[in-house]
């Protein structure tokens, strides 16, 4: 664990009262008092972490974070409306799991049933996401901010709450995904349908490599707080959108009866974005039904230096710099998502997601 650093000048004039006073320097307890009323620990600022274990940029599992920090990844911050916890991940680093991209993200200690009650509730801004990447590929500048993940069989995801902005717009979109529980033994032929909440959705692509589209006109700007809540009950899940200044947006999504399992039922978006990449599956009757879901939250980095010409839809090119974190950092290649209130609610009935850590880590 790394701890917090005292400020420079706390400890310069501790060392000066010592030297004037010709005492020993202050017992380490009180350092420590010091050291939490400079800079809070994320548990402080968010009193939640408890139900959650951190995975960071660099594929490290963390745990328990309530009093965990690394300023490279994860730490608190503040500004005029009061203290934020930091989520920072560069374009490449040590990914989790199967995934092509890094995460500094905390994952549910307990997993549940969609006919369970569960909810989460966040308010977040998102101050910077990665400023290189094919303008042709849909995951290009923008990083998810909060999801349901399955940890069964496929370990497919339900829900991608998403922000996208490309480089020269003022405002960027915030949109939501749900992504077929694949019929079959195969999951290669999985694919995502988007829904716009403020600007586009996922669809929304430059015409060529270096071109970007249009700015859209009721998104959402850098540092520009807003509130997702997803409640889930009796199968069904519901989202609620809101924001100073922008319309409320709501939506329902039922996770236990499929609404894709013949090719009629399948979104022309998806048909336009998936099948010319061979994505072109369908969904299992009964959906999410069978299997344990649970909360993500925080920057799940979605650009990433792969080949566009290995998948048009989730691989960059983006600049990396070979990896150097610090060089990302330093040229705008990464995602920074900010968090100030979150709140989630576990049913008695959740049990343990233990399994699906030692899979993945």
């Amino acid at each position: 664990m790394i701890t917090k650093t005292i400020p420079l000048g706390v400890v310069t004039s501790l060392l000066l009262l010592s030297g004037c006073n010709n005492a020993s320097s202050p017992p380490a307890n009180d350092l420590d008092s010091i050291k939490e009323t400079t800079t809070p620990y994320a548990g402080e600022v968010i009193p939640f972490f408890d139900n959650w274990k951190l995975i960071l940029g660099d594929g490290s599992n963390v745990g328990d974070a309530s009093k965990y920090e690394n300023k490279d990844f994860f730490y608190t911050a503040s500004d005029s409306t009061g203290d934020w916890v930091v989520f920072k991940t560069p374009n490449a680093g040590d990914t989790h799991g199967t995934s092509n991209n890094t995460r500094t993200e905390l994952a549910q200690t307990k997993k549940w049933r969609a006919m369970t009650k569960a909810s989460l509730e966040a308010t977040v801004k998102v101050m910077n996401v990665s400023r290189t990447g094919d303008e042709r590929v849909a995951a290009s500048h923008a990083v998810v901010i909060g999801q349901i993940h399955s940890a069964d069989a496929f370990e497919n995801e339900p829900l991608k709450i998403f922000y996208k902005k490309f480089p020269g717009h003022t405002k960027g979109s915030v949109f939501w995904h749900y992504e077929i529980n694949t019929a079959g033994n195969s999951n290669a032929k999985r694919w995502d349908y988007s829904t716009a909440v403020w600007g586009n959705d996922f669809s929304a692509v430059g015409p060529t490599e270096n071109t970007i589209p249009d700015e859209p006109k009721n998104g959402i700007m850098y540092g520009e707080a807003f509130t997702y809540k997803i409640e889930i009950q009796n199968g069904i899940m519901n989202l609620t959108f809101t924001s100073d200044g922008h319309e409320t947006k709501t939506f329902t999504k039922n996770l236990i009866t499929s609404d894709y399992t013949t090719m009629a039922d399948v979104p022309d978006q998806t048909k336009k974005l998936f099948f010319p990449i061979g994505q072109d599956g369908l969904e299992r009757a009964n959906a999410y039904a069978e299997e344990g879901l649970f909360f993500k939250l925080g920057s799940y980095n979605q650009t990433n230096g792969k080949s566009p010409e290995v998948n048009r839809n989730w691989c960059s090119g983006a600049e990396t710099h070979d990896g150097d974190l610090q060089k990302q950092y330093a040229d705008g290649n990464y995602a920074e998502v900010w968090f100030k209130d979150a709140s989630i609610f576990v049913s008695k009935e959740a049990y343990s997601n233990e399994d699906y850590f030692l899979k993945n880590d």
